[in-house]
């Protein structure tokens, strides 16, 4: 999954990871799962967030992401302008 947010009152690189890295490391410790800053690194007020998670079951996975999805537009301070989803299995070619 990869989110695009807008940031809020930020104004430099610096001010960007000061909102972006707490919740990179939220995600990581609330959901167990691989988040990281994907994208628009150069952009003081976006950024691009991706997720990524491994389950046995599908509708399982569905419930994780739809409860991320949820924990990232209930942040203040930023808005969530998007969320796209990739699903794939192992017998995907």
């Amino acid at each position: 999954m990869e989110f695009d947010l807008l940031l809020g009152d930020v104004h430099s690189l610096k001010e960007k990871r000061a909102v972006v890295r707490p919740i990179v490391a939220e995600l990581r410790r609330t959901f167990a799962l691989s988040a990281a800053e994907v994208g628009d690194q150069d952009l003081h007020r976006r950024s691009s967030v991706g997720v990524a998670a491994v389950a046995a079951d599908a509708a399982h996975l569905i419930e994780v992401l739809d409860t991320v999805e949820r924990f990232v537009a209930d942040r203040p301070e930023i808005e969530l302008l998007s969320a796209r989803r990739r699903m794939r299995s192992s017998d995907d070619d």
